[in-house]
């Protein structure tokens, strides 16, 4: 059964930097599309950032050259470097996986992944 477990969140200010980490359970990592996705309050949720089985990265536009993407195999740990955060990143933050079985497959849509975290709150205030 796989399990993913999302920590790392909290409340900063506007500027500040937060380390997501998602845990798994039941999968290797390196066989899967790993992602990180957010839902606002009234809005829908969002890809944030992923990553593949070769750690090609796809980020957002709204989140290149802030967030950082990375994961350890070893661990079966994914990691999501947030700096320089404004108040439009205060979402609830979601780890998500899907099995890759091509290259260059991995994509931010969150109707391509299966297997989901309860996620984790981060608030930025300005």
């Amino acid at each position: 059964q796989v399990q993913l477990v999302e920590s790392g969140g909290g409340s900063v200010q506007s500027g500040g930097s937060l380390r997501l980490s998602c845990a798994g359970s039941g999968l290797t990592y390196n066989s899967y599309c790993m992602g990180w996705f957010r839902q606002a309050p009234g809005k829908e949720r969002e890809g944030v950032a992923v990553i593949d089985v070769s750690e090609s990265t796809r980020y957002a536009e709204s989140v290149k050259g802030r967030f950082t993407i990375s994961q350890d195999n070893a661990k079966n740990t994914l990691y999501l470097q947030m700096n320089s955060l404004k108040p439009e990143d205060t979402a609830m933050y979601y780890c998500a996986a899907v099995r890759q079985y091509y290259e260059n497959s991995c994509y931010l849509r969150t109707d391509e992944y299966n297997y989901w975290g309860q996620g984790t709150q981060v608030t930025v205030s300005a």
